[in-house]
């Protein structure tokens, strides 16, 4: 018996508290704004998984061989840019004073040292006087562009302070094809 006392009185408190939340939010909003901002954080949070942020300058655990101040550095294979590691940085890290842009572009090039395929992240590190050392135009395994937004040749500075670019680092984000 008391145990029923407690869940009944514990619905009618739920009851009154959602009755309470219901009226406040029709006294505050109308349907169609309700219905319009329900309609935007429902297509935003079906879109966000599609745009191409950086997803995590992850830790690194892959066998490295060559120079990554040469553009024949392996992980460069599809960079078109000027490398952070000649400019302050290094070949995974913004130079101080630059940032990393969320906007990436996405490469796939094979290690040598173990002979996969990786795929690999070029970030566009943004805020800063244009580098103009170490500048490479790799385009392996490119493909004629149709679409602007789709070229690595595009200066990807959007979502940063600064939308002067600086210079551009290779981070690998897993095995290409694997579970990474």
């Amino acid at each position: 018996m008391k145990n029923s006392k407690i869940v009944d009185g514990t619905w009618q408190w739920l009851d009154r508290k959602t009755r309470e939340g219901s009226r406040k939010l029709a006294r505050t909003t109308s349907r169609r704004s309700f219905l319009a901002r329900l309609g935007t954080v429902l297509t935003g949070a079906a879109v966000l998984p599609l745009l191409p942020v950086v997803r995590a300058f992850a830790a690194e655990s892959v066998a490295e061989l060559g120079d990554p101040q040469s553009c024949d550095y392996w992980r460069y294979c599809a960079l078109s840019g000027t490398l952070c590691s000649c400019c302050g940085g290094t070949h995974t890290s913004c130079p101080p004073g630059a940032e990393p842009s969320p906007i990436t572009w996405v490469g796939t090039c094979r290690n040598p040292v173990d002979d996969r395929d990786y795929l690999i992240s070029y970030n566009d590190c943004c805020g800063k006087a244009f580098c103009n050392r170490c500048h490479c135009h790799n385009t392996e395994r490119a493909r004629p562009v149709y679409y602007p937004s789709k070229s690595s040749s595009v200066i990807w500075c959007f979502g940063t302070e600064s939308r002067a670019y600086h210079c551009t680092v290779g981070i690998v984000l897993g095995e290409a094809g694997g579970q990474g």
